[in-house]
């Protein structure tokens, strides 16, 4: 693969992953991921659509394609059916951790970013967005203030990605934009966004206990129920107990 992401000449396109994904597809698995992924009137996936391919499986065929072209990743991702976006999205993480240019990695990002649409549920959120525009943004401070304007979108899965994207900062041991985001979305009505926060709290508690317990102590008592009780998972029994009491 030469050092622009996604440009080598391959002999794989859309098409190809996309038969070799339906080859693997199952009417049984593509019915429960339905149900899972909630994609019914009035649920968060409304509309989406399976075919039934197990993530394992996914990622093989992925690293099979790993040299697609940007342009055929997108095919990928244009599609309405759920695993021909995942599998585009996980040959995007591949590309962008394999990149040894930050030119190449900020075409990517880029690329990512004019593509949030298409990352419209949660497992595809989770897979990506801290593997590429959360590690980018390790990586550039200065453009970290995108995650402020993320988090405002009244599109879920971006506040989301917003959230998510903290995650490699969180491992450096840097917990502002966190913080600055889960007092911002404290008020927000998404279960998944108060998901999202509270597993990012739980993860800058494991790396610095004092982060999550000062959070706390200052926002337990307006956390949302699921919020709280992510964040607080990991501690003991009595501290649990108290914040639930907050």
């Amino acid at each position: 693969m030469n050092s622009r992401a996604g440009t080598t000449a391959t002999n794989g396109n859309a098409a190809k992953v996309k038969a070799e994904l339906g080859a693997l597809g199952s009417p049984e698995k593509a019915a429960h991921l339905s149900r899972f992924f909630k994609t019914g009137p009035g649920g968060y996936g409304e509309g989406d659509r399976f075919i039934g391919v197990r993530v394992p499986e996914q990622r093989r065929v992925a690293k099979r394609h790993g040299d697609l072209p940007l342009k055929e990743i997108g095919r990928l991702m244009a599609s309405p059916i759920h695993e021909h976006r995942l599998t585009g999205l996980l040959i995007l993480v591949a590309q962008f951790a394999k990149s040894l240019r930050d030119s190449s990695r900020r075409e990517i990002v880029d690329f990512y970013l004019s593509r949030l649409a298409r990352v419209n549920n949660w497992d595809l959120v989770d897979l990506s967005a801290p593997k590429i525009l959360g590690e980018h943004l390790a990586r550039h401070p200065e453009e970290r203030a995108m995650l402020n304007a993320m988090a405002e979108s009244t599109n879920p899965w971006e506040r989301r990605v917003a959230v998510l994207a903290t995650w490699p900062m969180i491992k450096q041991g840097r917990f502002d934009e966190l913080l600055v985001l889960a007092e911002a979305l404290l008020t927000d009505t998404h279960d998944l966004i108060h998901k999202a926060v509270g597993w990012m709290l739980r993860e800058a508690g494991k790396v610095d206990p004092a982060v999550l317990e000062d959070f706390l102590e200052n926002h337990a008592g307006a956390m949302p129920r699921t919020m709280l009780r992510y964040a607080i998972e990991r501690l003991e029994p009595a501290r649990r107990r108290y914040f639930m009491g907050r």
